[in-house]
């Protein structure tokens, strides 16, 4: 019987996989539900999904008040903030979050500023307050992603020790960061979450389009059609151009497809320019360059040459 505490990627990954090997799993949230800064779409179906997985949720504890440990049987009772109780627990994994290990390093002692909660302050360039000392990752607490910290660290060497000119102002970017949950089932994700997107632009710039189905995978299966988990999608386009702003996905292979989307929000994909690329069938993927209504989007394009209306593809430069 296990206990995880948490409502971040850490906790609902841990807690799919024990229930998963046959563990009785509960999950302690703070609040509502977990993920809840993630798109409604994602929370909800993960959420749906977990209590059909059999992971019990105590939902609103304000977390944990105090752990019982029984020394005759080795197991605990854990008693949270609102006065809940669960009994005879083996494990208690605690994934509430972090903080950035660095008070053993001095950084007041040489006037490095930091910001609430303990993290480096730095600017674009990945500079601190004292010349020449720079800091990258999950340390200064910008997007806390190991490849994230791996780009600027690139980016940064780039500009302090490349001969090439085009790396003299080279820094990374924070925006529409692809990201993956490898929750039960995993979860895919990069942009605004719709309601980001609205206090941005406004409610009456922002569209949206979904869908929500049972992957193919489950087809043989003899289990009822409610039974099988679905994947959702959701694109979230801004503008008259109908720019991709958010693109956000819960279902099999959500890890994989994500990637390749990444690029093309990166480039400025717009609804349109989804909607010209032929779908591959049969996969989960091609619900994202199919969904309802299709064709019908301002025909404007985020690419360098349009390959909107049947253009042709564009050429290397001479």
């Amino acid at each position: 019987k296990v206990v995880v505490v948490g409502a971040g990627y850490i906790a609902v990954e841990l807690a799919g996989i024990l229930q998963a090997l046959g563990s009785d799993t509960s999950l302690v949230l703070r609040k509502e539900k977990a993920l809840r800064n993630f798109d409604e779409i994602l929370s909800e179906a993960l959420d749906v999904e977990m209590q059909r997985q059999g992971i019990s949720i105590f939902r609103n504890t304000m977390g944990v008040s105090r752990i019982k440990y029984n020394k005759s049987n080795g197991l605990k009772k854990i008693i949270l903030n609102n006065g809940k109780v669960i009994k005879d627990v083996d494990v208690v994994i605690m994934a509430a979050g972090r903080s950035p290990l660095v008070d053993s390093l001095g950084l007041q002692d040489v006037g490095i500023q930091q910001k609430d909660g303990g993290y480096i302050d730095v600017n674009e360039y990945s500079e601190t307050s004292v010349d020449r000392v720079y800091a990258v990752g999950d340390v200064c607490g910008n997007v806390e992603l190991t490849p994230m910290a791996i780009a600027a660290g690139r980016r940064l060497a780039d500009r302090l020790f490349s001969a090439n000119p085009d790396h003299a102002h080279a820094k990374v970017s924070y925006e529409n960061v692809p990201t993956v949950v490898f929750s039960h089932p995993p979860i895919g994700t990069i942009g605004l979450t719709e309601n980001e997107a609205i206090e941005k632009y406004g409610d009456e710039k922002v569209k949206v389009y979904s869908s929500k189905f049972s992957n193919m995978w489950y087809g043989p299966f003899q289990i009822e059609a409610s039974e099988k988990p679905k994947t959702c999608m959701k694109l979230v386009c801004a503008g008259k151009s109908e720019q991709v702003v958010g693109l956000h996905v819960i279902g099999i292979a959500a890890d994989e497809l994500l990637q390749g989307f990444g690029v093309a929000m990166k480039m400025g994909a717009t609804k349109a320019d989804f909607d010209s690329t032929i779908a591959i069938h049969p996969t989960a993927a091609e619900e994202l360059v199919t969904l309802f209504p299709w064709g019908l989007s301002s025909q404007e394009t985020g690419a360098k040459v349009s390959p909107l209306n049947g253009n042709e593809a564009p050429e290397p430069d001479q």
